[in-house]
């Protein structure tokens, strides 16, 4: 018999709905009509044993314990979910194939892979194991996933990198937050000081930009503009570009910041001449933006709709398991395969039927348009979050369920529309010995932009590009009438929002202080992954190092203190998203598990070490019945 392992009970019923019938569900399976079973997982039904259970001796916290690094790696059943394994140990010893049916991620694959290890599969029952790639649960698309079978062994390195990832975690977290605990503890503060290898350089983050916004002081800046008259009275503005002898009286960013300089320039261009002396037209292009994954589905719906990101995976889950309307959610991929584009003409003509708004914009769609988000050579096992071939119509979706639906939508549908296309003018002048630029944009096809009436008009910084320019020529005479001096602010940085939070997990390389790190981490590496970022930011929330008022996201005293107190190596983005780097390299079988794993047990033997020497007097005092009875609760939870 054929014994598929999905991971959860939503799938393993999705896939049995595209086998033979009829079916005789058991408990924890459902029998095929051709004798063929279909089981599952339920989550992760296995997790890594506590510390003592390798020496009793670790259930005291003690600093002679660390590094604790074990010889053996143990997992154990979960015990909510005992039953479950105890039901797949005795359909894999009955099965003569099986097939790995976990969710199309890293986690997804080793959370299956784990189960048939711990089962003592044989090796040649292992090596005959097949691979099903699910990422839509309509059954016509469960049909065509199940004729397309590839073997479980092709996605080895997916989850030897899973594999690396949950050990190190397992790894960090249990050391330093034993020795962090520990020290705080001779200065009085008697909780538990949770350090992970992606929560704490998070928590980093907040308090830097925290402790930016504090210390800033608002300076004011000038900019000089000259109002320009043509002989046939057109008017328009440039902008005076301060030359390299102004450097001295700038800021970094190039911003004048004494005043005297800028009325100078003001009294010197009244009224006087203007020459042209370059003009530069392009016509430029935006492409269509790419499908979602599920980082960016996330921001844009923090940034429109104030959801956290929590909610939002809750949400895509409930679209995808519940309701069947979206693919695979968890993804961290933007593109789509080729042969998916032969769905899209079903997908549109079933969106162009719905009552709502996204109805005419599928109408309109150009199904032969090809953006480039069909790329086979930038999809790994999983694709784009894209709405499926079931019509909405008649299911009750909640307002968060229909907001992110049609986020989806949208961001689906404009893939079938032109680009946005637009002119771009700019002018440079000399007046007065100094340059002044101006420039303009003139839309010429809207494209895509149609679907986005937000963003559909120009919202630039610079409102010069708002105004029209005039015809002209190189070598032409005007008239500066007058300048105009422009007095404004230095801003502080804006404190982070879900949206800014995930943005800069998302592109955490703009966070590295470190050149050689920079070089290494490719745009796509993050801080976590798509599955875990939402988790992280809710545990800094729970374990309350931070705290929210409104949108904004700020560290508590504790978070703010617990960072000041660690080595910055562990507070930073650098060594953390250099790991991710290397758990990606490991996907690509650029490097190996156990020379990332050695790695990571001599930075935590670094990290104790610096621990001992490290005071804690910045911390706040805690009663030790107030908080340290949930140091077992902290301890046994996977820290990140």
């Amino acid at each position: 018999m054929k014994l598929y392992i999905a991971e959860k009970p939503s799938l393993g019923k999705a896939i049995a709905a595209a086998l033979p019938k009829p079916h005789k569900s058991h408990k924890g399976y459902i029998e095929l009509g051709n004798g063929d079973v279909v089981s599952w997982c339920i989550g992760h039904i296995l997790e890594q044993v506590d510390p003592e259970a390798y020496d009793a001796d670790y259930k005291k916290w003690r600093m002679e314990h660390l590094p604790i690094i074990p010889e053996q790696w143990q997992l154990k059943p979960k015990y909510a979910t005992r039953s479950q394994l105890t039901v797949l140990k005795n359909l894999v010893k009955k099965a003569d194939l099986l097939i790995h049916a976990g969710d199309p991620d890293r986690e997804g694959q080793l959370l299956v892979d784990e189960v048939i290890n711990y089962l003592k599969v044989s090796k040649t029952k292992q090596d005959k194991t097949q691979r099903l790639l699910i990422s839509d649960l309509n059954t016509s698309a469960v049909k065509r996933a199940l004729a397309n079978l590839t073997s479980n062994k092709d996605f080895m390195p997916l989850s030897i990198s899973a594999l690396a990832r949950s050990r190190a975690d397992w790894l960090y977290g249990i050391n330093l937050t034993r020795a962090y605990t520990l020290q705080g503890q001779k200065s009085g503060f008697n909780s538990v000081l949770s350090v992970g290898r992606v929560q704490t350089p998070l928590l980093g983050l907040v308090v830097q930009r925290d402790e930016e916004i504090a210390n800033f002081v608002s300076k004011p800046f000038y900019q000089v503009l000259a109002h320009l008259n043509t002989d046939n009275k057109e008017t328009f503005t440039a902008k005076w570009q301060p030359s390299d002898a102004c450097r001295p009286y700038m800021d970094d960013e190039g911003r004048v910041l004494v005043k005297g300089l800028a009325e100078n320039v003001v009294a010197r261009i009244g009224q006087q001449s203007a020459t042209v002396t370059d003009i530069k037209n392009e016509r430029k292009k935006q492409m269509v933006p790419l499908p979602y994954n599920l980082s960016a589905l996330q921001i844009d719906a923090a940034k429109r709709f104030a959801m956290n990101a929590k909610l939002v995976l809750d949400v895509c889950q409930s679209l995808y398991e519940k309701h069947k309307l979206i693919t695979y959610p968890r993804s961290d991929c933007r593109y789509l395969p080729k042969e998916q584009h032969q769905q899209a003409k079903g997908i549109v003509a079933t969106l162009s039927k719905s009552s709502q708004a996204y109805a005419s914009a599928a109408k309109n769609a150009d199904t032969k348009l090809k953006s480039r988000a069909w790329n086979d050579k930038k999809v790994t096992a999983h694709h784009a979050i894209i709405p499926t071939e079931k019509s909405a119509e008649n299911i009750t979706l909640n307002s968060f369920e229909k907001n992110i639906y049609q986020l989806i939508v949208r961001q689906y549908l404009a893939q079938f529309y032109p680009d946005y296309l637009y002119d771009h003018s700019q002018v440079s002048l000399t007046i007065a010995g100094g340059l002044f630029k101006a420039s303009a944009k003139t839309e010429q096809q809207l494209g895509w932009k149609v679907l986005y009436p937000s963003t559909s008009k120009n919202k630039d910084a610079n409102t010069q590009e708002l105004q029209s320019l005039p015809k002209l020529e190189i070598g032409q005479q005007l008239l500066c009438s007058h300048g105009e001096l422009v007095e404004k602010q230095t801003q502080a940085p804006q404190a982070y929002t879900d949206a800014t939070l995930l943005s800069a997990m998302t592109g955490i390389s703009r966070y590295v202080s470190d050149a050689e790190i920079k070089k290494i981490l490719k745009e796509t590496d993050g801080l976590g992954t798509e599955a875990t970022r939402a988790g992280i930011i809710e545990l800094l929330f729970k374990r309350e190092f931070l705290q929210r008022k409104g949108k904004i996201i700020s560290a508590t005293e504790v978070g703010k203190a617990l960072i000041n107190a660690l080595p910055s190596m562990a507070t930073t983005p650098d060594m953390t998203a250099l790991w991710e780097s290397q758990l990606n390299g490991i996907c690509h079988q650029e490097i190996n598990y156990q020379s990332f794993i050695s790695g990571v047990e001599q930075r935590i033997g670094e990290f104790i070490e610096q621990g001992k020497n490290v005071s804690f007097s910045g911390l706040p005092k805690v009663n030790k019945k107030q908080k340290f009875s949930k140091k077992r609760k902290f301890a046994k939870k996977k820290t990140r």
